[in-house]
């Protein structure tokens, strides 16, 4: 799966799959913080530099589930659906009422939860069967 790269592009795909990793390991204990698409580039980013993390990643005990439903199917499940939707609208709605922040930066906020919502909302819940 991964391609012949320059050294210094897998290098860096590496340590981009590393950063993605902590910071969804931070999304674990922060709710303002996704965990599932710093995964879901952690893995994108192993599977162009490194057979190793990214089977590490596939099979780990917590992650791996998820990840490989979605590097097979696209899937996300409904629980992470509702999830994600859910901390994204909190957080809007945080800045919105709590912050100072001009209209065009909670404007510009709002249509990123927008796209990321209907983005979610369009993957489907579980993998069709095959048969």
């Amino acid at each position: 799966m991964i391609m012949r790269r320059a050294p210094l592009l897998r290098a860096l795909f590496l340590a981009l799959g590393f950063v993605c990793v902590a910071l969804g390991l931070l999304g674990v204990f922060l709710p303002v913080l996704p965990t599932t698409p710093f995964m879901i580039l952690a893995l994108w980013c192993f599977a162009r530099s490194s057979e190793r993390f990214h089977r590490w990643l596939l099979t780990h005990r917590i992650f791996g589930p998820s990840l490989q439903k979605w590097e097979r199917h696209r899937v996300i499940p409904p629980l992470a659906k509702i999830a994600s939707i859910g901390a994204m609208t909190a957080s809007m709605i945080y800045v919105v009422l709590f912050s100072q922040a001009p209209w065009y930066a909670m404007s510009g906020m709002g249509l990123v939860v927008v796209y990321a919502a209907w983005y979610i909302l369009s993957k489907p819940s579980r993998a069709q069967d095959m048969s």
